[in-house]
């Protein structure tokens, strides 16, 4: 390995950490924070553009971290043109969901593979499919007559991407925001990309979650070693950003479930529910967070029974080759 490279990047990373608290919502920004290693923060206001991504570029090929909603990839694919011709080989979809899956016909006409953890797969096919033919009609000048694509290459905890400059480790470290989420770590760096098993403010939706797996996820990735954290949205951060993710869904459970214990009902709790921290981190009441607190109610509620989303969700907001190994299927 080319040790002054990493001492450099791990020079850089604190400060690229710092600096991530000066941007804004309403821009779209891509910073380096590792030699060949590019996250990009979405826009979120006044239009929410999509999710947060991250690409890296390897010795002969790049790999994509999320592929957006189709417009979004188009953006993405010009960003990666303006900082190397290296093809895209492979686009690692941290879940199914729309804003972060939709765009992979975007890179399968240029030949990309796209990769997901399996638990995924029956998640991509039936509310994934629906979701994306429910978006033709919506957003029609977007998605126009593209035709949904679903990941060709599944793994089912851990797939690593080694060229002997970079290293990628997609992981599965339980049930969170969905049923088949993965995230993408880079050990050398201390690189996190999270997908939305970890967000930095108030974008969570928790439909298709099991949140006491998802604080458990959450621990999993406190101890990796996080030094830089790539929320699926929001700004980049460190591992504060990890424990401000678990301390929200820790309260949370204890908060509802304190109240169900003094009897009180789902729409009297959605009224009176205080966590004073959730304003401290997001800006904005818990009492706002009514589909966060519907779906912990009902887990709390009936326990053991299983839960999902029942309609798509639409944020508001080829095979392996040589230097790709893993426990896959």
């Amino acid at each position: 390995m080319n040790l002054p490279r990493l001492r450099t990047a791990a020079l850089l990373a604190p400060l690229l950490v710092a600096g991530a608290a000066l941007g804004a919502p309403e821009e779209t920004t891509i910073t380096e924070i590792a030699p060949g290693v590019f996250f990009r923060k979405a826009q979120t206001e006044p239009v929410f553009t999509g999710c947060n991504q991250g690409f890296v570029v390897f010795r002969d090929h790049v790999l994509v971290i999320d592929a957006n909603f189709p417009g979004q990839a188009e953006n993405v694919i010009a960003s990666i043109r303006e900082r190397t011709d290296k093809p895209i080989k492979f686009v690692f979809d941290t879940h199914y969901h729309g804003d972060h899956a939709d765009g992979n016909q975007q890179y399968v006409k240029l030949g990309a593979t796209i990769v997901a953890q399996e638990r995924s797969q029956p998640l991509f096919q039936t509310k994934g499919a629906d979701g994306f033919d429910g978006a033709k009609k919506n957003r029609a000048a977007e998605y126009g007559a593209l035709s949904y694509e679903v990941p060709s290459l599944y793994f089912s905890h851990k797939l690593v991407f080694d060229d002997g400059d970079q290293r990628v480790e997609l992981l599965f470290l339980g049930h969170a925001h969905t049923a088949g989420d993965a995230v993408a770590w880079l050990p050398e760096h201390g690189i996190l990309f999270t997908g939305d098993a970890c967000v930095n403010g108030a974008f969570n939706y928790t439909g298709d979650s099991d949140t006491a797996s998802w604080i458990a996820a959450l621990g999993a990735m406190e101890d990796l070693g996080v030094k830089t954290l790539c929320p699926g949205h929001g700004e980049m951060g460190g591992p504060e950003v990890i424990a401000n993710q678990k301390r929200w869904f820790t309260e949370l459970r204890g908060a509802v479930k304190a109240a169900i214990g003094r009897g009180e009902g789902l729409d009297r709790i959605k009224e009176t529910l205080d966590i004073p921290f959730y304003k401290e981190w997001t800006g904005l009441e818990a009492t706002t967070r009514t589909e966060n607190i519907e779906h912990v109610f009902k887990e709390l509620s009936s326990p053991g029974k299983p839960l999902g989303q029942r309609r798509p969700h639409r944020h508001p907001h080829p095979h392996p080759h040589a230097g790709l190994s893993g426990g896959g299927r």
